[in-house]
């Protein structure tokens, strides 16, 4: 199927709202990392998200160093090989701060404008906008001016209120306030508020999560910050103001953790260094394991089979697919597409 239009978006976030999963968020910044992830998808029958970050988008951009260009050529990879497959694949971008708004987002943003304009649909399903660098007013006042552009092409806004600690892709959170790792129902309620009558919109409210890799119970997450959050914003404005909650940082997170969030409201979860690692893992093992082949050592030819990158990217993306699966079946969304 196609990339989904914007209804399709918002009945695929809808439809993980009302049955308590997630949908698997997974950064990539190549084909081979984004074939990867579309082949986890394909294969199981289950809806996912493909997202680009502004490091990722620059890196796909080679020698252009263009963040949004990058971000753009695999978007309209994405919707080619999308059409071919039995699911619907979203396309979102990551955080994304206020110094990096004029040379990502907003490129992004008229590159859908353009495509709506021509009577088609928008080329992102979303964009996050994370201003939790700035004070809440300042946040919320960006992310309005955003949401006010982006939802007449039928785009969704992904804000952060509070800081996901430790460090990803140059956002660098380590030395965080301990206050500032966990929203407050008041920062909830006050989103809702700001953004409501715009457009849609998901947040990314944090609990103590944080980016980069840990063993599993080390990073202390307190995912009742978002039930309580949840039941402040339902007192107030009723069931239908259930927020679409997403879960960023959550590598080390305990199964057990991850389930209760998905029970209050999480709908997106991104993954993103663990699948770093089982893509660069597979082909680290094949290195060893063919070192004279890959190599040639002492004016020997070495293998053409096994230095061909083909057979060793491969592995690669066969590795990382399998993380793919186990993102899903721990967010309960394995196997679920409501592709008919």
């Amino acid at each position: 199927m196609p990339v989904p239009d914007p209804k399709t978006f918002a009945r695929m976030l809808q439809t993980a709202q009302e049955n308590d999963y997630a949908l698997a968020s997974i950064n990539v910044t190549s084909t081979n990392t984004l074939n990867a992830a579309l082949a986890a998808f394909a294969e199981s029958k289950t809806d996912g998200i493909i997202q680009f970050s502004t490091g990722g988008g620059e890196h796909a951009s080679g020698p252009a160093k263009d963040m949004a260009l990058g971000a753009i050529a695999l978007a309209e990879y994405t919707h080619r090989i999308a059409a071919e497959l039995p699911i619907y694949i979203a396309l979102t971008t990551d955080h994304c701060v206020p110094a990096k708004v004029d040379k990502f987002l907003r490129p992004l943003i008229a590159e859908s404008k353009k495509r709506v304009d021509a009577g088609n649909a928008p080329l992102f399903n979303g964009h996050m906008f994370d201003g939790s660098e700035l004070p809440m007013k300042e946040n919320m006042d960006i992310s309005k001016e955003l949401l006010s552009q982006m939802a007449p092409l039928g785009i969704v806004l992904e804000v952060e209120a509070g800081v996901v600690g430790g460090e990803e892709d140059g956002i660098d959170n380590t030395g965080a306030e301990h206050s500032k790792l966990y929203t407050t129902p008041e920062d909830m309620v006050y989103v809702y508020e700001c953004l409501k009558d715009i457009g849609p919109f998901t947040l990314a409210a944090t609990f103590g999560n944080v980016h980069g890799v840990y063993k599993p119970g080390n990073v202390k997450l307190n995912p009742k910050i978002l039930r309580d959050g949840q039941a402040a914003v339902v007192a107030k404005y009723g069931d239908a103001a259930k927020l679409n909650l997403v879960f960023h940082g959550g590598s080390g997170s305990l199964i057990e953790e991850i389930h209760e969030t998905l029970d209050y409201g999480v709908v997106k979860m991104n993954v993103d260094t663990d699948c770093q690692y089982w893509f660069t893992r597979a082909i680290a093992g094949h290195m060893f394991e063919n070192y004279e082949g890959v190599l040639r050592v002492d004016g020997e030819m070495g293998d053409k089979k096994v230095y061909d990158p083909r057979s060793y990217t491969k592995k690669g993306e066969n590795s990382m697919k399998k993380r793919v699966l186990q993102a899903a079946e721990e967010l309960r969304s394995l196997g679920k597409s409501i592709y008919v």
